[in-house]
């Protein structure tokens, strides 16, 4: 029988992640990390293909990997790309538009103007030090794979933040980290055939500061989904 009351917890998490870009100087425990991806590895996978490679950073790893990293984007960031492309060159105006808006309301709370080109670049860099959390993850995955895994690697990714979620810890993940793949190999033994998809700042939550962030409103379920086959719901008492 389902428990109303773990429902409603359950639900909560997932509606309380974001991607939280404040986290305070408090180490994460090996032993929670890894927690945190032992139970994500049970996230479901085509024919059981478990397609995702993680390289977990803390410490004076992740201190040199980061410092590397902020050098190239100050001298080089032009020479740098991702190997897959995210966005897609022309996105339809209703996605174009969700885009816009959050770039409006996550530079608004932080009061930076739209048109603030260094108060942005600002605020990218910051990508590259994981926000101050302690632990960032590299996650890649193998180019010779098609798209059904990446819907795969997509699944994990979220069973890692709401792992770590449950345990206290707030997530980001960074595509942004994929750009310089080229200065991660220098560091990580990440093989030629894998792709670097993404970064993760992992760690815990600089409340006081996370309370500056602007609320991302999501579409409601009638934007995305259609329903086929099922009783007519109930009328909604209108109080009239």
């Amino acid at each position: 029988m389902t428990d109303p009351d773990f429902v409603q917890a359950f639900d909560g998490v997932m509606k309380g992640r974001y991607a939280n870009r404040f986290f305070i100087d408090r180490p994460v425990p090996h032993e929670t990390v890894r927690a945190i991806l032992e139970a994500a590895r049970y996230a479901p996978s085509g024919a059981n293909t478990q397609p995702w490679r993680v390289h977990a950073l803390a410490g004076a790893a992740k201190a040199r990997i980061c410092a590397d990293i902020l050098a190239a984007h100050d001298r080089e960031a032009a020479q740098h790309a991702s190997e897959y492309t995210y966005y897609a060159p022309d996105l339809p105006d209703r996605y174009q538009g969700r885009k816009q808006e959050f770039g409006r309301v996550f530079y608004g709370a932080l009061g930076i103007a739209q048109d603030d080109a260094a108060g942005r670049a600002s605020q990218t860099a910051k990508n590259y030090a994981f926000f101050g959390a302690s632990v960032g993850l590299i996650v890649t995955i193998d180019r010779r794979l098609e798209t059904g895994s990446w819907l795969d690697l997509g699944m994990f990714l979220q069973n890692v933040m709401l792992a770590a979620k449950v345990r206290g810890l707030d997530t980001c993940p960074q595509e942004t980290l994929a750009k310089y793949h080229r200065v991660l190999r220098r560091h990580l033994p990440i093989a030629p055939q894998d792709i670097v998809v993404c970064g993760m700042a992992l760690g815990f939550c600089d409340t006081a500061a996370a309370s500056r962030r602007g609320v991302m409103e999501r579409a409601p379920v009638e934007a995305f989904a259609s329903f086929h086959g099922f009783e007519a719901p109930p009328a909604r008492d209108t109080g009239e």
